[in-house]
């Protein structure tokens, strides 16, 4: 295999300034198919000085908002022309199926036309009335800067994109570092982005482990923002790397996100039969590895047994495999240590009193599960508390853990009883309830009888430990943007305040 220039500086690529590299591993067979730059600090230094001039210097942060528009539009017209391509391409690299990687793109898509309309569609400022018709007051949003973008392994486009997009509308120049272990389909991204004509210096790309290119971006004095999306402890390291230089900072966390589900929503054989399914789609869908993952249902007593034995049969018959096989449903796990990871959370919820109901171990190796890939058994574990491990800490991985409920006041109690808040999802036939429970939940997005899907136009992001700041949505766009309040009087005049 020949190594791929990954790293993009001052809008040429090359190879890391040490000349190390990574092999890239496929999942489904632990085999590696790719060799990137692995990147470090000095490379991170020159990517950074290159942003800085292409902001202080170059022409995109004056470039006219209809004219960035109008680019970001072409991003995505060519996303969906390599369509096809770049979806194969996160199938192998981060182990979801073809149909995922499909859907990915598509929102990508979505999410560079949004922030296009978004910014075009914006006014000059907003006038403030100063009480005075001798003073013309305008709050302006200028770009931040220098942007430091750092994604994540689960999903390496989509996550780019929201950081990208928003960030290029606004008029800022950007260093981004995907995940050391998933960084192909951005490197895709970024070539994509010069083939629609962004200037040079404007997107730069390292590409190499969180320790040392992370670290170096978050701390690096001449970033004005950092955005980091990824686990709690990596996002803690990353908040006081930036604070050193009080850049602005943007975390999402991840959660440990309930799905709460009332017995009235199960009362009808449709009603029941939805439930049980979308409970499956909530913690199942990429293996698991999904920030707004419902690993945690939340059943009322009454209905849990018939949910449980239901959704434990369905969840043996979901069809694992390499992503690109024909009737995979579910992929495998991204790379060894996740595997391992799931396994000890599996094994420590056994420990800890869980009934495991289905899954629990690897699955036999066959055509479609070659020997040596990375797969798990989607797992529910059944009689769970929070005191388990299993139920407080995220596993990012196909386990789905079981608590139940009496009251209305009982489920809302135990779905914030997280130290995380990103998603949740509430299942009911009541109108009221519906609006009452998803008012008291303390969490970020709250879905009524659905689970999962997201609006480019809506905001993003979670209470608590799930992180601060938002993507996506009119916020999204205020996040790579300062505001700035320009006053003129239009009539000066002595003030004398001072006598001499």
């Amino acid at each position: 295999m020949s190594v791929q220039q990954t790293i993009h500086v001052g809008g040429k690529w090359q190879a890391a300034a040490s000349g190390a590299t990574r092999e890239i591993i496929d999942p489904a067979d632990a085999k590696p198919f790719a060799v990137v730059a692995e990147g470090g600090a000095a490379d991170v230094d020159a990517a950074v000085a290159a942003a800085r001039t292409a902001f202080d210097s170059g022409e995109w942060p004056r470039t006219p908002v209809a004219d960035r528009a109008a680019l970001l539009r072409r991003v995505g017209e060519l996303l969906q022309r390599d369509r096809e391509d770049i979806a194969l391409l996160e199938s192998r690299d981060a182990g979801k199926t073809l149909e995922e990687g499909r859907v990915d793109v598509d929102c990508v898509t979505d999410a560079f036309r949004y922030f296009a309309d978004l910014v075009v569609h914006e006014s000059g400022g907003r006038v403030v009335d100063a009480g005075s018709p001798g003073i013309h007051s305008v709050v302006v949003h200028e770009p931040v800067g220098v942007c430091a973008l750092i994604a994540p392994w689960n999903y390496p486009l989509l996550q780019a994109s929201w950081k990208i997009a928003p960030a290029l509308a606004a008029g800022n120049t950007f260093v981004i570092k995907p995940s050391e272990i998933t960084p192909l389909t951005t490197v895709a991204l970024i070539e994509l982005l010069v083939e629609a004509g962004l200037p040079a210096g404007v997107a730069n790309l390292v590409t190499g482990a969180g320790d040392p290119v992370g670290a170096r971006m978050s701390e690096h004095p001449d970033v004005d923002l950092v955005s980091f999306t990824g686990g709690l402890a990596s996002g803690t390291k990353v908040m006081q790397a930036a604070a050193v230089t009080v850049k602005k900072v943007a975390l999402e966390l991840g959660g440990k996100n309930p799905n709460v589900v009332f017995a009235d929503a199960c009362a009808t054989e449709e009603g029941f039969d939805t439930a049980v399914d979308q409970a499956l789609n909530a913690a199942f869908i990429h293996s698991g590895q999904v920030c707004s993952a419902g690993s945690r249902l939340i059943v009322e007593e009454s209905v849990r047994e018939r949910f449980v034995a239901e959704l434990a049969r369905r969840a043996a018959k979901i069809r694992l495999g390499r992503g690109t096989a024909d009737g995979v449903e579910c992929g495998p796990l991204v790379s060894a240590q996740q595997l391992a990871k799931t396994e000890m959370y599996v094994a420590s919820a056994l420990e800890e009193g869980a009934v495991l109901r289905s899954g629990g171990a690897r699955p036999e190796p066959s055509d479609v599960r070659p020997e040596g890939g990375y797969f798990y058994a989607p797992t529910v574990l059944d009689q769970c508390h929070r005191e388990m491990r299993v139920v407080r800490e995220e596993v990012f991985g196909p386990v789905l853990t079981v608590e139940t409920f009496r009251t209305e006041d009982e489920a809302v109690a135990l779905a914030n009883d997280t130290e995380y808040g990103l998603a949740g999802g509430v299942w009911t036939a009541d109108a009221g309830r519906a609006r009452r429970v998803a008012g008291r939940l303390r969490h970020g997005t709250v879905w009524i009888n659905d689970f999962h899907p997201y609006l480019p136009q809506a905001e993003w992001g979670g209470f608590g430990k799930s992180g601060i700041g938002r993507e996506l949505g009119p916020s999204g766009l205020a996040e790579y943007r300062e505001a700035k309040h320009v006053y003129q009087n239009l009539e000066p005049r002595p003030v004398r305040w001072f006598a001499g």
